[in-house]
């Protein structure tokens, strides 16, 4: 009998994921879409029960939030304005799904807005029928009666994306028609933001809801929960101090958040930028050849000096010692990179103190 290679393809292509980020940044640059392309990643993971084990009746980021009875839901007013945007990558690139397109334009929609390189993993499995969307009323809600104890199953970190976006009224029944940092754009005006640059991913989020001295901005409950409430507010306050501890948070949370529910293919997933660390080893190695013996006539080289190198049977020479071992060899001339100098007074005192011992010798 003839054999037959079947070729496993994973849920999607990394080459065509690749190519789908670079347009999807070719279309930030014009249309200003960064919160909403942020939003449509956060909503289609955000509705992941975390009491249900099956697939796909848990929901999570499986990319039903394409089909009409879960973009019919209250919370995803105006998310249809983000498929449009998606859909044309989507049909360029057959090979990934919508799933991984989703948080893909979510995660490059916060690294072009300056926020932090998110360490994502791809190959998510689309579900394949409006039946397998999950209900209404999954997703978090801004007002609810405990903000605070509401906010828990979120991560504070994640809050920080507030950074980003506006909130319009006719879509979350939140924020008003418009503010003077939002009148004129870009993009479409109207609605009210929570920072004053609310295209630009920073700490700045943290530091406006703990002042709250410009009322041009908008504070929902569950942000002011996040000062009002003694466990939150702790991090909070972290944030607002330190933008880097912020980034690093938010980093991890947003990736967790992106795999909520996700079925993939293959199981472990895959990162678009697992090859870097080849590439950059292959790099140095041009950069840094070895050296050959190649000398310009001047004959062999002398090892470089390591100190380390230089040890007890198997214990190792601390630390003290390899100090005092460089100074001294460094004190006569040397250094790691080049060979001693000669010290012909040196030679000349070795020589003598050779001979004397001789003599010694001898004499006895």
């Amino acid at each position: 009998p003839r054999l037959r290679v079947v070729r496993c393809m994973a849920a999607s292509e990394a080459a065509q994921l690749k190519s789908a980020r670079e347009d999807i940044k070719e279309i930030l640059k014009t249309t200003y879409c960064h919160p909403i392309l942020v939003r449509l990643g956060w909503h289609d993971s955000g509705t992941y029960d975390k009491n249900i084990e099956e697939w796909p009746q848990r929901g999570g980021a499986d990319g039903s939030l394409r089909f009409d009875p879960e973009l019919s839901h209250g919370a995803n007013a105006g998310l249809t304005n983000a498929l449009k945007l998606i859909q044309p990558i989507k049909d360029k690139y057959p090979g990934i799904t919508y799933a991984d397109l989703f948080q893909l334009a979510s995660a490059t929609a916060i690294e072009e807005a300056g926020g932090p390189k998110l360490p994502m993993k791809y190959g998510r499995v689309d579900i394949t029928a409006p039946e397998q969307c999950p209900p209404e009323g999954r997703l978090p809600d801004a007002g609810p009666r405990l903000p605070a104890e509401h906010l828990r199953e979120e991560i504070v970190a994640l809050s920080g994306a507030h950074t980003l976006g506006r909130s319009r009224p006719d879509r979350s029944g939140w924020g008003k028609p418009e503010t003077k940092y939002t009148k004129d754009g870009p993009g479409e005006p109207g609605g009210q933001s929570w920072t004053a640059e609310w295209l630009k991913f920073d700490n700045s989020y943290f530091k406006d809801i703990k002042e709250q001295r410009d009322q041009e901005l908008l504070v929902l409950p569950t942000d002011a929960a996040l000062f009002d409430d003694p466990s939150f507010k702790v991090y909070a306050e972290k944030y607002a101090e330190d933008q880097e501890a912020f980034f690093k948070d938010y980093a991890e949370a947003h990736a967790k958040l992106s795999n909520l529910g996700a079925k993939f293919d293959p199981p472990e997933g895959f990162s678009l930028d697992a090859d870097k660390g080849a590439v950059a080893t292959e790099e140095k190695a041009v950069a840094d050849p070895a050296p050959t013996s190649d000398t310009n006539g001047a004959g062999p080289q002398p090892e470089p000096f390591v100190a380390a190198k230089y040890s007890y049977k198997k214990r190792e020479l601390s630390d003290t010692m390899k100090q005092k071992i460089r100074a001294e060899y460094e004190g006569l001339g040397g250094s790691p990179n080049k060979p001693m100098k000669s010290n012909y007074f040196l030679n000349i005192m070795i020589v003598i103190a050779g001979l004397a011992f001789l003599t010694s010798l001898v004499g006895n």
